[in-house]
């Protein structure tokens, strides 16, 4: 029986986690925080990702926590609303595919293995070797057959194991902050965006949720902070949205109060390869395909599922990663396409791209334009074949 570590209780930690139990191996999960992750932003489920959460017996909790959005709006400088649309299809979403709060399919992945699986809060890894020692901040040594990198981006074990972010890490030319605020908008199931060249903002409130989520995102040269600075973060943020008018200056005013504020660039990360030695790499630590893309949860989960069949059925980490990699690449192309549809560059752009959106309802052929807008993601939410790995 395989003893495996787990560093990260994210969606791809905590899938890896429910598989590798099914499969019959020794589970432990460590995470840096102090309890699992709750709160966050609105992800999607789509296509391959939801057959598998359908294999775990979690499609109806999933879909009884959906986030039930139901329009978008687009407001000018003044608040005055542009153009209205439908929110799956601002969403890109198509037919099944559900939306959900992170931290809520968080919770439901956390409570499917919190009994199977060893969960280590508070703690996180300092060193690997190559014969499977593990040194910990807080717990004492242990040795694992396996480890696998599923902790982010920024991934801790993919620094210590692979080298640092710079070889990795891709950035877009843009970078994304959201943050808890109050519903000051008294929004109910809806989305509220404001766009300037180069710079968006939207506001939006999830069904069962009195708060608010604040998002930003914009086009910047790189930039240079600590990752440990929410303060200078938040100035950096509202340095970027200096001048943008409607309701960003007072929802600046309210991220400086959040908790929860979360700021990076729109990066993905590239690869030679997702393993070595003994440690293994998942979801947004080996292939994040950025939050533009609309598919990193869903690459999290399928990939989580290939990892562990794989790892059972003797294909190994070169099976994983044969089963993947077309996968992922159609999912990361999504990346840069998506974001410069988020992030209008001009002034011109803009007013056509606005225009559009509200002649959509009565254009002709609507259909296509539809196609065109969620036919890419859709593509790409089924562009693999999931094996039946307990056969």
């Amino acid at each position: 029986m395989k003893n495996v570590l787990i560093s990260g209780a994210s969606i791809a930690g905590t899938s890896l986690a429910y598989w590798l139990r099914r499969h019959g191996c020794t589970v432990t999960v460590v995470e840096r925080a102090p309890a699992v992750r709750t709160g966050g932003y609105k992800v999607d489920i789509r296509g391959a990702a939801l057959d598998v959460i359908g294999r775990m017996g979690l499609l109806d909790a999933v879909t009884a926590r959906s986030t039930g959005m139901r329009v978008a709006t687009h407001y000018d400088r003044k608040g005055r609303r542009v153009a209205t649309m439908d929110a799956d299809l601002f969403g890109g979403r198509a037919g099944d595919d559900v939306e959900i709060m992170r931290g809520d399919l968080n919770e439901l992945l956390y409570d499917l293995t919190r009994d199977d699986a060893e969960y280590l809060f508070g703690d996180s890894v300092t060193a690997v070797s190559d014969d499977g020692l593990v040194t910990f901040e807080h717990a004492a040594p242990r040795r694992f057959d396996l480890i696998v990198g599923a902790d982010g981006m920024r991934s801790n074990i993919r620094r210590i194991v692979f080298g640092e972010d710079a070889r990795f890490v891709r950035d877009l030319g843009y970078y994304v902050s959201i943050s808890t605020v109050p519903n000051t908008l008294g929004l109910d199931r809806e989305e509220a965006v404001h766009a300037a060249p180069g710079r968006t903002a939207n506001v939006y409130s999830t069904r069962q949720d009195d708060a608010a989520k604040a998002l930003f995102m914009w086009a910047s040269q790189p930039l240079s902070y600590d990752h440990r600075d929410t303060g200078r973060q938040k100035d950096l943020l509202a340095e970027a949205m200096a001048g943008v008018e409607w309701e960003v200056p007072a929802l600046l005013g309210a991220v400086r109060e959040a908790d929860d504020f979360y700021f990076d660039s729109v990066s993905q990360v590239h690869m030679d390869s997702w393993s070595k030695g003994r440690v293994v790499l998942l979801g947004d630590a080996a292939y994040c395909a950025s939050p533009a893309s609309g598919q990193g949860t869903s690459l999290a989960i399928v990939g989580a599922y290939v990892l562990a069949g794989e790892l059972a059925g003797g294909g190994g980490a070169a099976g994983y990663e044969r089963e993947m990699r077309e996968f992922v690449r159609v999912n990361q192309e999504l990346g840069p396409v998506n974001v410069r549809g988020m992030v209008i560059g001009s002034r011109l752009a803009l007013w056509f791209q606005l225009r559009m959106l509200r002649l959509l309802p009565y254009l002709p052929g609507k259909e296509k334009v539809v196609e065109r807008i969620a036919g890419a993601i859709h593509r790409a939410a089924v562009a693999i074949r999931l094996k039946n790995y307990s056969e």
